[in-house]
């Protein structure tokens, strides 16, 4: 099931399936919107974090990736709001390259609950899925300031 919900900076795809959230897509094509009433925990989490981006989440994900990206996207949920790190840093923490890095962050299939948005780069903000400029990066920079980061 797919869905778009409304947010402050527009919409987002939500993908789930058995209730599971499976994707998070920042700039979906509103060609196929959907009208699927989404499960009340996730309506309300998503409301709850837009008001208040120190706000967390606890929903049920399925995270499909390689065991080194969900080791990445495990090591992005440690990040509290308001903080980022560099993917040099992250890099250091698992022993890896910030180039193998920015690989698993761009691969992260639910953004904002698994906030790859939190990693920046060692000279200014970096990219975001790939992105180095567009839509992508301007909801980087939203959530940045949502949670209270200073945004380069």
């Amino acid at each position: 099931m797919h869905a778009l919900i409304e947010t402050p900076f527009g919409a987002i795809g939500i993908g789930l399936e058995d209730r599971v959230l499976t994707s998070v897509d920042l700039d979906p094509d509103r060609a196929g919107e959907a009208t699927v009433r989404l499960p009340e925990s996730l309506t309300r989490q998503f409301e709850a974090y837009f008001c208040d981006g120190a706000t967390g989440f606890d929903l049920r994900m399925e995270l499909r990736g390689t065991p080194f990206q969900r080791r990445v996207w495990e090591e992005l949920r440690r990040i509290p709001p308001g903080h980022t790190v560099t993917y040099g840093e992250l890099a250091r923490r698992l022993g890896t390259s910030p180039r193998a890095v920015g690989g698993a962050c761009r691969a992260n299939p639910c953004p904002i609950l698994v906030p790859c948005h939190r990693v920046v780069a060692s000279d200014g903000l970096g990219g975001v899925a790939g992105d180095m400029s567009g839509r992508k990066l301007d909801v980087k920079r939203w959530l940045l300031r949502h949670e209270g980061s200073r945004v380069v």
